[in-house]
């Protein structure tokens, strides 16, 4: 079994999730934050998630205030900038860092697998990863690739 499928995180909501209920599944994992200038990716995002959702992407937000405090708000902050000014549907997460000694687990394992210009670490909000129906990370995207520049690789993905 992949190192992915055993990490958990809570929901935006505080619910814990299991990462193992995404198995079987292309996974696009994304930090994100709503004050950010490409937080208008969400859009692009959600446009992803409604083309591919039915042949198995889902795509995981994890909001973080890491860089430049852009993720200010609590959870109902964020789900209100993310589903009323960006309609997302796509499961979003309780904030965590992506950086650091208090990383969560699975961005450690993320940037580990995948490092990036700045070697085992994150340079900015809307890092994507995304990992394989198998639990195997496959690239990483950085901050300004565009989500729809991404729907060749994820078709790809979907129809192997």
């Amino acid at each position: 079994m992949s190192p992915f499928y055993t990490f958990s995180a809570q929901s935006l909501n505080g619910t814990p999730v299991a990462l193992s209920d995404f198995s079987g599944k292309l996974v696009l994992v994304v930090n994100t934050a709503s004050k950010c200038g490409f937080t208008p990716q969400y859009a692009g995002l959600e446009a992803l998630y409604k083309e591919f959702a039915d042949d198995g992407l889902v795509i995981l937000g994890f909001p973080c205030n890491q860089f430049g405090k852009q993720e200010p708000g609590d959870a109902e902050q964020i789900a209100q900038t993310c589903q009323i000014n960006y309609g997302v549907t796509f499961p979003m997460f309780a904030k965590v860092d992506v950086n650091g000694a208090d990383a969560h687990p699975l961005f450690k394992w993320l940037t580990a697998e995948l490092p990036g210009w700045l070697g085992q670490s994150i340079k900015w909000n809307f890092t994507k990863f995304l990992i394989g129906s198998d639990g195997k990370p496959i690239k990483r995207f950085a901050s300004i690739t565009k989500p729809e520049n991404m729907a060749g690789l994820i078709r790809q993905q979907l129809q192997s």
